[in-house]
């Protein structure tokens, strides 16, 4: 990559993030939590009328599994699962997975380097083995449920044409929480207003132990 090569996007906080050589200090909350309400899974497609679904609304799902699981999450380790897709925020791109490996190596290394700063912006620890298999299977389970009850994939084709094998589940995790209609996706503004609020309520008690040290907002 030349050394003068720079891919500017400029953000709603007016900070500049250069995605070819980002640093833990380019974006505030409230960027990340607008770019991950924007960010649209599914190629953007939904049965629902309005926005589809965003990759803010998926990952406070996945949370919300998280949550249910056994043992149940400490607070670092919820904040890693909240932000496990939040370099999607800084590139606005949510990238269906079978099309990954057509995107070529430079691609893959820019979402490593995103994703990279993330966790140091978060001090996200990295993922042992079991807490990523755990991850893995929560992540392919809300798949599951997203391709059926927000893409409108039927659930044999879920199995047969995506090749997802986990139970398409019935029940919105994040229904019980927020109320309104189970599965429906949220407008990006909501999205973002709700991923910030458990962005920071996961923050503020880390930050607050001794010998911890904040990040810029």
């Amino acid at each position: 990559m030349s050394g003068s090569a720079r891919a500017w996007v400029r953000l709603p906080s007016g900070r500049r993030l250069d995605l070819l050589a980002p640093t833990p200090f380019d974006w505030t909350d409230e960027d990340l939590a607008i770019g991950l309400a924007r960010t649209f899974r599914w190629g953007g497609h939904s049965v629902w009328p309005g926005a589809p679904l965003s990759v803010a609304q998926h990952s406070m799902a996945v949370l919300a599994l998280r949550r249910r699981a056994r043992p149940a999450p400490v607070r670092a380790e919820a904040l890693r699962e909240l932000l496990h897709d939040a370099e999607e925020g800084l590139t606005n791109f949510d990238c269906i997975s079978p099309l990954k490996p057509f995107l070529g190596p430079g691609f893959m290394a820019l979402q490593d380097r995103l994703a990279s700063v993330v966790a140091q912006r978060y001090a996200l620890s990295p993922w042992d083995v079991e807490a990523k298999r755990l991850h893995k299977r929560l992540d392919v389970a809300m798949a599951a449920a997203e391709a059926v009850h927000v893409a409108g994939w039927s659930r044999a084709e879920v199995r047969a044409v995506l090749g997802i094998r986990a139970r398409v589940m019935e029940a919105d995790p994040l229904a019980a929480a927020f109320g309104g209609v189970p599965w429906q996706p949220w407008p990006p503004e909501l999205a973002a207003e709700r991923f910030l609020e458990a962005l920071r309520a996961l923050q503020e008690p880390l930050a607050a132990r001794p010998g911890a040290t904040t990040t810029p907002a």
